[in-house]
């Protein structure tokens, strides 16, 4: 199976920037946001195949019927175009492939992991002017659609089949053992998506010790997101300095270890440590 290469160092550059400026605006496109990233992995991804997966978007969502009525029918709706007319679903094996990940591959094979399938529903029906929203379900993405009071839920990995009374429950259970609170139901902001789809990536290339290269874009485009998790520093330190990178490997954990002193010192002391070892290893 042939892995997607990353693009030339000049388009990296230029797809960070927009990511950054996509991130920070007012309200946040998530396909824009998940076809940059997709693009930071595939160098194969130009700038005709980023316009060509928002227009198949969009004329997925001109083939919804119009306004078909309640939160019930937009979700029967999109199963029966997204997922048995045109078969988007996921399977199993879809967890060991990085194109799983990628909204442009996933649009092109119908295959990808729960969130990714969530995306492209979401993505259709809100150019159908569906009121729909993603549901981050601890270990299992869905899609919601309406209001609190009348919410319907469907699961795009299974083809979009409306979820029924405990099927929820079942898959926080089956997940993680835990029971479902209604805090779990809530819409998940777009910028929180764009962090756990990244953070699935990352997972998936520490896995695979060999590409390292992947793990470090995840991490460095987690990182300029507004809101991240401030341990990535650390994170993104130990892969430059896994990558050979000593020198700014070092540098990034003597800066994380600044953070870190302010509320454990001892923590810090030993980032220190580490950075001290990596700066040995340019000797």
């Amino acid at each position: 199976m042939r892995l997607p290469q990353p693009p030339p160092p000049e388009r990296s550059a230029e797809l960070r920037r927009r990511f950054a400026e996509e991130a920070r605006s007012e309200r946040p496109d998530l396909s824009a946001l998940c076809l940059l990233l997709g693009a930071e992995a595939d160098g194969g991804l130009d700038e005709a195949g980023i316009d060509a997966a928002q227009i198949e978007l969009d004329d997925l969502a001109g083939r919804l019927p119009f306004r078909p009525g309640g939160p019930r029918s937009w979700a029967v709706a999109l199963r029966e175009l997204l997922g048995e007319r045109c078969g988007f679903r996921g399977f199993a094996a879809d967890y060991q492939r990085l194109e799983s990940s990628l909204l442009h591959a996933v649009l092109r094979r119908r295959r990808g992991l729960p969130i990714l399938l969530s995306v492209v529903w979401m993505e259709v029906a809100r150019r159908a002017g569906a009121p729909v929203y993603g549901v981050a379900l601890p270990g299992h993405f869905v899609v919601g659609f309406g209001a609190a009071e009348e919410q319907v839920l469907a699961d795009p990995f299974d083809g979009g089949r409306v979820l029924a009374g405990a099927d929820a429950e079942l898959l926080v259970a089956g997940a993680t053992g835990a029971s479902l609170d209604p805090s779990m139901l809530v819409p998940a902001d777009p910028l929180d998506v764009v962090l756990r789809i990244l953070n699935n990536v990352r997972a998936w290339a520490a896995a695979r010790p060999e590409r390292s290269d992947v793990a470090l874009w995840a991490v460095e485009l987690s990182l300029l997101l507004p809101s991240h998790p401030a341990r990535l520093r650390y994170e993104r330190a130990q892969l430059l300095v896994e990558r050979g990178d000593f020198l700014a490997g070092a540098s990034e954990l003597e800066a994380y270890a600044e953070v870190v002193g302010a509320v454990d010192k001892g923590a810090a002391e030993r980032v220190r440590g580490q950075a001290r070892a990596a700066r040995a290893l340019l000797n």
